[in-house]
Protein backbone atom coordinates (compact mmCIF):
# COMPACT_ATOMS: atom_id res chain seq x y z
CA UNK A 1 0.00 0.00 0.00
CA UNK A 2 1.35 3.42 -0.97
CA UNK A 3 2.18 5.62 2.00
CA UNK A 4 0.53 9.04 1.97
CA UNK A 5 2.33 12.13 3.26
CA UNK A 6 1.07 15.57 4.30
CA UNK A 7 2.06 19.20 4.22
CA UNK A 8 3.57 20.41 7.50
CA UNK A 9 2.03 23.74 8.55
CA UNK A 10 2.28 25.27 12.02
CA UNK A 11 3.33 21.95 13.49
CA UNK A 12 0.31 20.14 12.03
CA UNK A 13 -0.03 17.59 9.20
CA UNK A 14 -2.32 19.07 6.55
CA UNK A 15 -3.72 17.09 3.63
CA UNK A 16 -4.66 18.49 0.22
CA UNK A 17 -7.51 17.48 -2.10
CA UNK A 18 -5.09 16.67 -4.94
CA UNK A 19 -1.97 14.51 -4.75
CA UNK A 20 0.97 13.33 -6.85
CA UNK A 21 3.26 10.32 -6.68
CA UNK A 22 6.99 10.11 -6.13
CA UNK A 23 8.71 7.30 -8.02
CA UNK A 24 12.03 5.53 -7.85
CA UNK A 25 13.99 7.27 -10.66
CA UNK A 26 15.69 3.98 -11.56
CA UNK A 27 12.48 1.93 -11.49
CA UNK A 28 9.42 3.94 -12.41
CA UNK A 29 7.06 1.16 -11.28
CA UNK A 30 8.35 1.56 -7.72
CA UNK A 31 6.19 4.19 -5.98
CA UNK A 32 7.86 5.79 -2.95
CA UNK A 33 4.92 7.78 -1.70
CA UNK A 34 1.87 9.95 -2.40
CA UNK A 35 2.25 13.67 -1.67
CA UNK A 36 -0.16 16.60 -1.45
CA UNK A 37 -0.56 19.37 -4.01
CA UNK A 38 -0.81 22.32 -1.66
CA UNK A 39 -3.60 24.79 -2.38
CA UNK A 40 -3.34 28.56 -2.41
CA UNK A 41 -5.05 28.73 0.99
CA UNK A 42 -2.65 26.18 2.45
CA UNK A 43 0.37 28.12 1.20
CA UNK A 44 -1.15 31.26 2.70
CA UNK A 45 -1.77 29.42 5.98
CA UNK A 46 1.88 28.37 6.01
CA UNK A 47 2.92 32.03 5.65
CA UNK A 48 0.57 32.97 8.50
CA UNK A 49 2.03 30.23 10.71
CA UNK A 50 5.56 31.39 9.93
CA UNK A 51 4.63 35.01 10.72
CA UNK A 52 3.05 33.96 14.01
CA UNK A 53 6.24 32.14 15.04
CA UNK A 54 8.65 34.81 13.79
CA UNK A 55 8.78 37.12 16.82
CA UNK A 56 9.47 34.42 19.41
CA UNK A 57 12.01 32.63 17.21
CA UNK A 58 13.77 35.90 16.38
CA UNK A 59 14.09 36.66 20.11
CA UNK A 60 15.45 33.22 20.92
CA UNK A 61 19.12 33.79 21.81
CA UNK A 62 21.30 33.07 18.80
CA UNK A 63 23.51 30.58 20.69
CA UNK A 64 20.36 28.57 21.52
CA UNK A 65 19.31 28.63 17.87
CA UNK A 66 22.84 27.43 17.08
CA UNK A 67 22.45 24.59 19.55
CA UNK A 68 19.33 23.44 17.68
CA UNK A 69 21.27 23.60 14.41
CA UNK A 70 23.90 21.37 16.02
CA UNK A 71 21.19 18.91 17.03
CA UNK A 72 19.90 18.87 13.44
CA UNK A 73 23.40 17.96 12.27
CA UNK A 74 23.62 15.12 14.79
CA UNK A 75 20.22 13.74 13.73
CA UNK A 76 21.19 13.81 10.04
CA UNK A 77 24.55 12.20 10.84
CA UNK A 78 22.79 9.38 12.69
CA UNK A 79 20.49 8.76 9.70
CA UNK A 80 23.09 9.48 7.01
CA UNK A 81 23.12 6.05 5.39
CA UNK A 82 19.34 5.60 5.35
CA UNK A 83 18.80 9.13 4.06
CA UNK A 84 21.48 8.65 1.39
CA UNK A 85 19.81 5.49 0.14
CA UNK A 86 16.48 7.30 -0.04
CA UNK A 87 18.07 10.13 -2.05
CA UNK A 88 19.70 7.63 -4.42
CA UNK A 89 16.43 5.77 -4.87
CA UNK A 90 14.30 8.86 -5.41
CA UNK A 91 16.67 11.10 -7.38
CA UNK A 92 18.80 8.50 -9.17
CA UNK A 93 22.30 9.67 -8.24
CA UNK A 94 24.91 7.16 -7.15
CA UNK A 95 25.07 6.19 -3.49
CA UNK A 96 28.53 7.79 -3.21
CA UNK A 97 27.11 11.07 -4.50
CA UNK A 98 24.03 10.77 -2.29
CA UNK A 99 26.27 10.37 0.74
CA UNK A 100 28.09 13.50 -0.33
CA UNK A 101 24.76 15.31 -0.71
CA UNK A 102 23.80 14.41 2.86
CA UNK A 103 27.27 15.10 4.24
CA UNK A 104 27.06 18.63 2.82
CA UNK A 105 24.05 19.26 5.06
CA UNK A 106 25.90 17.81 8.06
CA UNK A 107 28.89 20.05 7.35
CA UNK A 108 26.59 23.04 6.98
CA UNK A 109 25.05 22.35 10.39
CA UNK A 110 28.47 21.99 12.01
CA UNK A 111 29.56 25.31 10.50
CA UNK A 112 26.45 27.30 11.41
CA UNK A 113 26.10 25.89 14.91
CA UNK A 114 29.09 28.00 15.89
CA UNK A 115 27.79 31.00 13.93
CA UNK A 116 25.04 31.18 16.55
CA UNK A 117 27.79 32.46 18.86
CA UNK A 118 29.39 34.62 16.19
CA UNK A 119 26.67 36.82 14.71
CA UNK A 120 28.97 39.71 15.37
CA UNK A 121 28.00 43.35 15.42
CA UNK A 122 30.42 46.19 16.10
CA UNK A 123 30.89 49.02 18.56
CA UNK A 124 31.94 52.22 16.84
CA UNK A 125 33.47 55.32 18.48
CA UNK A 126 31.20 58.36 18.41
CA UNK A 127 32.25 61.91 17.55
CA UNK A 128 30.19 63.05 20.56
CA UNK A 129 30.89 62.82 24.30
CA UNK A 130 28.92 60.28 26.37
CA UNK A 131 27.43 58.59 23.31
CA UNK A 132 27.80 54.96 22.17
CA UNK A 133 27.33 53.57 18.67
CA UNK A 134 26.58 49.89 18.02
CA UNK A 135 25.48 47.64 15.16
CA UNK A 136 23.42 44.44 15.34
CA UNK A 137 22.37 41.77 12.88
CA UNK A 138 18.58 41.30 12.87
CA UNK A 139 16.50 38.58 11.17
CA UNK A 140 14.50 39.61 8.12
CA UNK A 141 11.36 37.73 9.19
CA UNK A 142 9.57 35.14 7.03
CA UNK A 143 11.55 33.48 4.23
CA UNK A 144 9.97 31.71 1.25
CA UNK A 145 12.18 28.99 -0.24
CA UNK A 146 11.91 26.92 -3.43
CA UNK A 147 14.63 24.36 -4.22
CA UNK A 148 15.48 21.98 -7.07
CA UNK A 149 15.55 18.19 -6.92
CA UNK A 150 19.08 17.37 -8.07
CA UNK A 151 20.49 18.04 -4.59
CA UNK A 152 17.48 17.41 -2.34
CA UNK A 153 19.40 17.68 0.97
CA UNK A 154 22.50 19.80 0.36
CA UNK A 155 20.97 22.76 -1.47
CA UNK A 156 17.99 23.21 0.90
CA UNK A 157 20.43 23.10 3.83
CA UNK A 158 22.36 26.03 2.31
CA UNK A 159 19.22 28.14 2.65
CA UNK A 160 17.32 26.68 5.59
CA UNK A 161 20.17 26.35 8.11
CA UNK A 162 21.53 29.94 7.85
CA UNK A 163 17.98 31.32 7.72
CA UNK A 164 17.16 29.50 10.97
CA UNK A 165 20.33 30.36 12.86
CA UNK A 166 19.87 34.06 12.06
CA UNK A 167 16.33 33.97 13.52
CA UNK A 168 14.05 33.73 10.48
CA UNK A 169 11.03 31.48 10.02
CA UNK A 170 10.44 29.58 6.79
CA UNK A 171 7.89 28.40 4.24
CA UNK A 172 9.62 25.81 2.06
CA UNK A 173 8.33 24.36 -1.19
CA UNK A 174 10.69 21.42 -1.94
CA UNK A 175 11.10 20.01 -5.41
CA UNK A 176 8.25 17.80 -6.53
CA UNK A 177 10.97 15.51 -7.92
CA UNK A 178 12.26 14.47 -4.47
CA UNK A 179 9.48 15.01 -1.91
CA UNK A 180 10.24 11.91 0.18
CA UNK A 181 13.86 12.96 0.75
CA UNK A 182 12.65 16.45 1.65
CA UNK A 183 10.05 15.11 4.08
CA UNK A 184 12.67 12.98 5.84
CA UNK A 185 14.97 16.02 6.08
CA UNK A 186 12.20 18.09 7.67
CA UNK A 187 11.30 15.41 10.23
CA UNK A 188 14.94 15.25 11.32
CA UNK A 189 14.91 19.04 11.76
CA UNK A 190 11.72 18.84 13.80
CA UNK A 191 13.30 16.18 16.00
CA UNK A 192 16.06 18.66 16.87
CA UNK A 193 13.58 20.93 18.63
CA UNK A 194 12.33 23.55 16.18
CA UNK A 195 9.22 25.24 17.63
CA UNK A 196 5.91 24.89 15.77
CA UNK A 197 5.59 27.21 12.81
CA UNK A 198 9.30 27.96 12.47
CA UNK A 199 9.65 25.62 9.47
CA UNK A 200 6.57 25.03 7.32
CA UNK A 201 6.55 22.76 4.27
CA UNK A 202 4.13 22.79 1.34
CA UNK A 203 4.46 20.20 -1.42
CA UNK A 204 3.57 20.42 -5.08
CA UNK A 205 4.73 21.50 -8.52
CA UNK A 206 7.46 24.09 -9.01
CA UNK A 207 6.36 25.99 -12.09
CA UNK A 208 2.78 24.97 -11.33
CA UNK A 209 0.44 25.37 -8.41
CA UNK A 210 2.35 25.26 -5.13
CA UNK A 211 5.48 26.93 -6.44
CA UNK A 212 3.54 29.70 -8.15
CA UNK A 213 1.36 30.16 -5.06
CA UNK A 214 4.44 30.71 -2.92
CA UNK A 215 5.92 33.18 -5.43
CA UNK A 216 2.57 35.02 -5.44
CA UNK A 217 2.91 35.48 -1.67
CA UNK A 218 5.68 38.02 -2.36
CA UNK A 219 2.95 40.33 -3.69
CA UNK A 220 0.48 39.71 -0.84
CA UNK A 221 -0.09 41.60 2.41
CA UNK A 222 -1.95 40.34 5.47
CA UNK A 223 -4.90 42.09 7.12
CA UNK A 224 -2.47 44.34 9.03
CA UNK A 225 -0.69 45.39 5.86
CA UNK A 226 2.42 43.31 6.55
CA UNK A 227 4.22 41.43 3.80
CA UNK A 228 3.54 37.72 3.70
CA UNK A 229 7.24 37.18 2.95
CA UNK A 230 10.27 39.28 3.85
CA UNK A 231 12.76 37.28 1.82
CA UNK A 232 12.72 34.77 -1.03
CA UNK A 233 15.38 32.19 -1.91
CA UNK A 234 15.25 30.13 -5.10
CA UNK A 235 17.35 27.49 -6.83
CA UNK A 236 16.31 26.64 -10.38
CA UNK A 237 16.25 27.89 -13.94
CA UNK A 238 17.35 31.34 -15.01
CA UNK A 239 13.99 31.97 -16.69
CA UNK A 240 12.04 31.39 -13.47
CA UNK A 241 14.67 33.28 -11.50
CA UNK A 242 14.08 36.36 -13.64
CA UNK A 243 10.33 36.18 -12.92
CA UNK A 244 10.96 35.93 -9.19
CA UNK A 245 13.44 38.81 -9.40
CA UNK A 246 10.84 41.04 -11.06
CA UNK A 247 8.19 40.31 -8.43
CA UNK A 248 10.67 40.69 -5.59
CA UNK A 249 11.99 43.95 -7.03
CA UNK A 250 8.64 45.72 -7.04
CA UNK A 251 8.20 44.66 -3.40
CA UNK A 252 11.70 45.81 -2.42
CA UNK A 253 12.82 42.28 -1.53
CA UNK A 254 16.36 41.20 -2.31
CA UNK A 255 15.97 37.54 -3.35
CA UNK A 256 18.64 34.87 -3.32
CA UNK A 257 18.73 33.47 -6.86
CA UNK A 258 20.95 30.47 -7.61
CA UNK A 259 20.33 29.77 -11.28
CA UNK A 260 21.68 27.91 -14.31
CA UNK A 261 25.13 27.50 -15.75
CA UNK A 262 27.03 26.75 -18.95
CA UNK A 263 30.34 26.10 -17.34
CA UNK A 264 33.67 26.16 -19.21
CA UNK A 265 36.54 23.77 -18.60
CA UNK A 266 39.77 24.93 -20.27
CA UNK A 267 42.59 22.50 -21.06
CA UNK A 268 45.83 24.27 -21.97
CA UNK A 269 48.75 22.94 -23.99
CA UNK A 270 50.88 22.15 -20.93
CA UNK A 271 48.13 20.40 -18.94
CA UNK A 272 48.51 16.98 -17.34
CA UNK A 273 46.15 15.26 -19.78
CA UNK A 274 45.46 12.26 -17.56
CA UNK A 275 44.29 14.58 -14.79
CA UNK A 276 42.40 16.81 -17.23
CA UNK A 277 40.54 13.89 -18.82
CA UNK A 278 39.59 12.56 -15.38
CA UNK A 279 38.30 15.95 -14.26
CA UNK A 280 36.48 16.61 -17.52
CA UNK A 281 34.77 13.21 -17.47
CA UNK A 282 33.42 13.88 -13.98
CA UNK A 283 32.47 17.47 -14.79
CA UNK A 284 30.60 16.40 -17.91
CA UNK A 285 28.93 13.17 -16.80
CA UNK A 286 28.85 13.10 -12.99
CA UNK A 287 25.21 12.92 -11.81
CA UNK A 288 24.38 12.39 -15.48
CA UNK A 289 25.18 16.06 -16.12
CA UNK A 290 22.26 17.08 -13.88
CA UNK A 291 24.21 19.67 -11.90
CA UNK A 292 24.15 23.42 -12.34
CA UNK A 293 27.96 23.24 -12.08
CA UNK A 294 28.37 20.51 -14.71
CA UNK A 295 30.77 21.37 -17.52
CA UNK A 296 29.06 22.53 -20.70
CA UNK A 297 32.01 23.45 -22.92
CA UNK A 298 35.47 21.88 -22.84
CA UNK A 299 37.78 24.46 -24.42
CA UNK A 300 40.90 22.83 -25.86
CA UNK A 301 44.19 24.53 -26.68
CA UNK A 302 45.07 23.50 -30.26
CA UNK A 303 48.36 21.66 -29.53
CA UNK A 304 46.59 19.08 -27.31
CA UNK A 305 43.12 19.13 -28.86
CA UNK A 306 43.42 15.93 -30.87
CA UNK A 307 45.16 13.93 -28.13
CA UNK A 308 42.72 15.08 -25.47
CA UNK A 309 39.78 14.22 -27.75
CA UNK A 310 41.16 10.72 -28.36
CA UNK A 311 41.64 10.06 -24.65
CA UNK A 312 38.36 11.64 -23.62
CA UNK A 313 36.37 9.65 -26.21
CA UNK A 314 37.98 6.42 -25.01
CA UNK A 315 37.19 7.26 -21.39
CA UNK A 316 33.58 8.11 -22.29
CA UNK A 317 33.14 4.82 -24.13
CA UNK A 318 34.25 2.99 -20.98
CA UNK A 319 31.63 4.65 -18.72
CA UNK A 320 29.32 2.35 -16.75
CA UNK A 321 25.67 3.42 -16.42
CA UNK A 322 22.70 1.88 -14.63
CA UNK A 323 20.60 1.67 -11.46
CA UNK A 324 22.98 3.01 -8.78
CA UNK A 325 21.46 0.97 -5.93
CA UNK A 326 21.81 -2.27 -7.87
CA UNK A 327 25.13 -1.47 -9.50
CA UNK A 328 27.20 0.68 -7.10
CA UNK A 329 30.12 1.13 -9.50
CA UNK A 330 28.21 3.05 -12.20
CA UNK A 331 29.34 6.60 -12.98
CA UNK A 332 25.78 7.81 -13.34
CA UNK A 333 22.19 6.64 -13.19
CA UNK A 334 18.94 7.71 -14.85
CA UNK A 335 17.38 11.10 -15.43
CA UNK A 336 15.40 12.28 -12.44
CA UNK A 337 12.21 11.82 -14.50
CA UNK A 338 10.76 11.96 -18.00
CA UNK A 339 10.49 15.77 -17.94
CA UNK A 340 14.25 16.13 -17.52
CA UNK A 341 14.88 13.53 -20.22
CA UNK A 342 12.64 15.23 -22.78
CA UNK A 343 14.29 18.58 -22.14
CA UNK A 344 17.73 17.03 -22.67
CA UNK A 345 16.70 15.11 -25.80
CA UNK A 346 15.86 18.38 -27.58
CA UNK A 347 19.51 19.39 -27.74
CA UNK A 348 20.17 16.82 -30.49
CA UNK A 349 18.11 19.02 -32.82
CA UNK A 350 20.17 22.06 -31.78
CA UNK A 351 23.39 20.25 -32.68
CA UNK A 352 22.10 19.22 -36.10
CA UNK A 353 20.86 22.74 -36.83
CA UNK A 354 24.18 24.22 -35.68
CA UNK A 355 26.23 21.92 -37.89
CA UNK A 356 28.22 20.48 -35.02
CA UNK A 357 29.76 17.01 -35.29
CA UNK A 358 28.16 14.31 -33.15
CA UNK A 359 31.21 12.40 -31.97
CA UNK A 360 29.43 10.03 -29.60
CA UNK A 361 25.89 9.48 -28.27
CA UNK A 362 22.52 8.22 -29.48
CA UNK A 363 19.87 9.79 -27.27
CA UNK A 364 17.86 7.51 -25.02
CA UNK A 365 19.44 4.22 -23.98
CA UNK A 366 17.24 1.29 -24.96
CA UNK A 367 17.64 -2.48 -25.17
CA UNK A 368 18.48 -2.11 -28.86
CA UNK A 369 20.74 0.94 -28.42
CA UNK A 370 22.95 0.98 -25.37
CA UNK A 371 26.63 1.58 -24.57
CA UNK A 372 28.77 -1.46 -23.80
CA UNK A 373 29.05 -0.34 -20.18
CA UNK A 374 25.32 -0.17 -19.48
CA UNK A 375 24.08 -2.47 -16.71
CA UNK A 376 20.53 -3.61 -16.02
CA UNK A 377 17.22 -2.90 -17.74
CA UNK A 378 17.21 0.41 -19.66
CA UNK A 379 13.43 0.36 -20.03
CA UNK A 380 12.90 0.63 -16.26
CA UNK A 381 13.75 4.36 -16.35
CA UNK A 382 15.00 7.17 -18.59
CA UNK A 383 18.72 6.80 -19.32
CA UNK A 384 20.74 8.93 -21.72
CA UNK A 385 23.84 8.10 -23.75
CA UNK A 386 26.91 10.08 -22.77
CA UNK A 387 27.06 12.53 -25.65
CA UNK A 388 30.04 14.39 -27.14
CA UNK A 389 29.80 17.15 -29.75
CA UNK A 390 32.89 18.32 -31.66
CA UNK A 391 33.51 21.34 -33.92
CA UNK A 392 31.37 23.50 -31.64
CA UNK A 393 31.69 27.29 -31.99
CA UNK A 394 30.70 30.07 -29.53
CA UNK A 395 27.81 31.26 -31.68
CA UNK A 396 26.01 27.90 -31.67
CA UNK A 397 22.97 27.06 -29.54
CA UNK A 398 24.87 24.06 -28.20
CA UNK A 399 27.57 26.38 -26.90
CA UNK A 400 25.21 28.96 -25.40
CA UNK A 401 22.28 27.04 -23.90
CA UNK A 402 22.31 24.95 -20.74
CA UNK A 403 21.83 21.25 -21.49
CA UNK A 404 20.86 19.57 -18.25
CA UNK A 405 22.09 16.07 -18.96
CA UNK A 406 25.08 13.92 -20.01
CA UNK A 407 26.28 16.11 -22.88
CA UNK A 408 29.56 17.96 -23.48
CA UNK A 409 30.93 20.17 -26.28
CA UNK A 410 34.55 20.23 -27.50
CA UNK A 411 35.71 23.69 -28.59
CA UNK A 412 39.12 24.29 -30.19
CA UNK A 413 41.07 27.53 -29.57
CA UNK A 414 44.60 28.92 -29.90
CA UNK A 415 46.20 30.06 -26.66
CA UNK A 416 45.04 31.40 -23.30
CA UNK A 417 43.52 34.62 -24.67
CA UNK A 418 41.19 32.77 -27.07
CA UNK A 419 40.39 30.23 -24.38
CA UNK A 420 39.26 32.87 -21.87
CA UNK A 421 37.37 34.80 -24.54
CA UNK A 422 35.47 31.65 -25.52
CA UNK A 423 34.82 30.74 -21.87
CA UNK A 424 33.28 34.16 -21.24
CA UNK A 425 31.15 34.10 -24.42
CA UNK A 426 28.02 32.81 -22.69
CA UNK A 427 25.24 34.49 -20.71
CA UNK A 428 26.09 32.41 -17.64
CA UNK A 429 28.86 32.67 -15.07
CA UNK A 430 28.53 30.04 -12.37
CA UNK A 431 31.57 27.76 -12.19
CA UNK A 432 34.70 27.30 -14.30
CA UNK A 433 37.94 25.32 -14.45
CA UNK A 434 41.34 25.49 -16.09
CA UNK A 435 43.95 22.75 -16.39
CA UNK A 436 47.47 24.17 -16.69
CA UNK A 437 50.81 24.09 -14.90
CA UNK A 438 51.82 27.48 -16.28
CA UNK A 439 51.45 29.94 -13.42
CA UNK A 440 51.02 32.90 -15.77
CA UNK A 441 48.17 31.16 -17.57
CA UNK A 442 46.59 30.17 -14.26
CA UNK A 443 46.87 33.78 -13.12
CA UNK A 444 45.29 35.08 -16.33
CA UNK A 445 42.45 32.59 -15.95
CA UNK A 446 41.53 33.47 -12.36
CA UNK A 447 41.85 37.22 -13.06
CA UNK A 448 39.81 37.35 -16.26
CA UNK A 449 37.22 34.56 -16.05
CA UNK A 450 33.63 35.71 -15.55
CA UNK A 451 32.41 33.23 -12.96
CA UNK A 452 31.46 33.09 -9.32
CA UNK A 453 33.61 30.00 -8.73
CA UNK A 454 36.80 28.76 -10.37
CA UNK A 455 39.06 25.73 -10.04
CA UNK A 456 42.62 25.30 -11.26
CA UNK A 457 43.57 21.71 -12.09
CA UNK A 458 40.24 20.47 -10.73
CA UNK A 459 36.69 19.93 -11.95
CA UNK A 460 33.91 22.51 -12.40
CA UNK A 461 31.80 20.71 -9.78
CA UNK A 462 32.23 20.35 -6.04
CA UNK A 463 31.49 22.86 -3.27
CA UNK A 464 32.65 22.93 0.34
CA UNK A 465 30.27 24.11 3.04
CA UNK A 466 32.44 27.02 4.15
CA UNK A 467 33.06 28.57 0.71
CA UNK A 468 30.68 31.00 -1.07
CA UNK A 469 28.50 29.42 -3.77
CA UNK A 470 26.91 31.46 -6.54
CA UNK A 471 27.42 33.03 -9.93
CA UNK A 472 27.36 36.15 -12.05
CA UNK A 473 25.52 37.18 -15.24
CA UNK A 474 22.62 34.80 -15.93
CA UNK A 475 23.67 32.46 -13.12
CA UNK A 476 22.43 34.64 -10.28
CA UNK A 477 21.91 38.09 -8.83
CA UNK A 478 25.12 38.40 -6.84
CA UNK A 479 23.92 36.70 -3.67
CA UNK A 480 25.97 33.85 -2.25
CA UNK A 481 25.18 30.68 -0.35
CA UNK A 482 27.32 28.84 2.22
CA UNK A 483 30.02 30.14 4.52
CA UNK A 484 29.87 33.44 6.39
CA UNK A 485 28.83 35.26 3.20
CA UNK A 486 25.30 33.83 3.22
CA UNK A 487 24.51 35.55 6.53
CA UNK A 488 24.21 38.83 4.63
CA UNK A 489 21.25 37.36 2.74
CA UNK A 490 19.19 36.55 5.84
CA UNK A 491 19.88 39.53 8.12
CA UNK A 492 19.77 43.30 8.02
CA UNK A 493 22.08 45.70 9.84
CA UNK A 494 20.54 47.64 12.71
CA UNK A 495 22.52 50.76 13.74
CA UNK A 496 21.90 52.01 17.30
CA UNK A 497 23.17 55.22 18.91
CA UNK A 498 22.81 55.42 22.69
CA UNK A 499 23.20 58.96 24.06
CA UNK A 500 23.68 59.19 27.83
CA UNK A 501 24.66 62.87 27.91
CA UNK A 502 21.20 63.98 28.94
CA UNK A 503 20.98 66.59 26.19
CA UNK A 504 20.39 66.82 22.46
CA UNK A 505 23.62 66.40 20.52
CA UNK A 506 23.55 66.91 16.77
CA UNK A 507 26.08 65.03 14.68
CA UNK A 508 28.14 67.21 12.31
CA UNK A 509 26.74 70.32 14.02
CA UNK A 510 27.55 70.07 17.72
CA UNK A 511 30.79 68.20 17.22
CA UNK A 512 33.89 69.74 18.83
CA UNK A 513 36.00 69.71 15.71
CA UNK A 514 39.61 70.87 16.25
CA UNK A 515 40.12 74.34 14.79
CA UNK A 516 43.11 74.51 12.42
CA UNK A 517 46.05 76.71 13.44
CA UNK A 518 48.07 79.05 11.24
CA UNK A 519 49.96 77.14 8.54
CA UNK A 520 53.63 76.45 9.15
CA UNK A 521 56.18 76.74 6.35
CA UNK A 522 59.35 74.63 6.44
CA UNK A 523 60.93 77.22 4.16
CA UNK A 524 61.17 79.58 7.16
CA UNK A 525 63.70 77.25 8.83
CA UNK A 526 65.73 76.82 5.68
CA UNK A 527 65.93 80.58 5.30
CA UNK A 528 64.77 80.49 1.70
Amino acid sequence: MTRRFSNLIGGQSVDSPSTFLSHNSSNLEDVIGEFPEATLEQVRDACVAARRAAEAWGRTPAPIRGQIIGSIGKAIEREKEALSRLVSREMGKTLKEARGDVQEAIDTCHFFQSEGRRLYGQTVPSEMHRKELMTYRRPLGVVGIITAGNFPIAVPSWKIIPALVTGNTIVWKPSEDCPASSYAFVKLMEEAGLPEGVLNVVFGGGAGAAGQFLVNMIDERDERGRKRLDKFAFTGSTAVGRQIGEIAGRNLLHPTLELGGKNPLIVMADADLENAVSGALWAAFGTGGQRCTSAGNIILDAPIAEEFTRRFLAATQAITIGDPLKYPDVLYGPFINERFFNSWQAHYDWGKADGATLLYGKGRITRESKPSGFQGDPTAAFYGWPTIWADVQPGMQLFQKEVFGPTINLVRVNGIDEAIEAANSVDYGLSSACYTNNREWAYQFKERIQAGMSSINNSTTGAEAHMPFGGVKGSGNGTRESGIWVIESYTYWHAVNDDISGKLQLAQMDTDYIAPKSPFSVAEIDGV
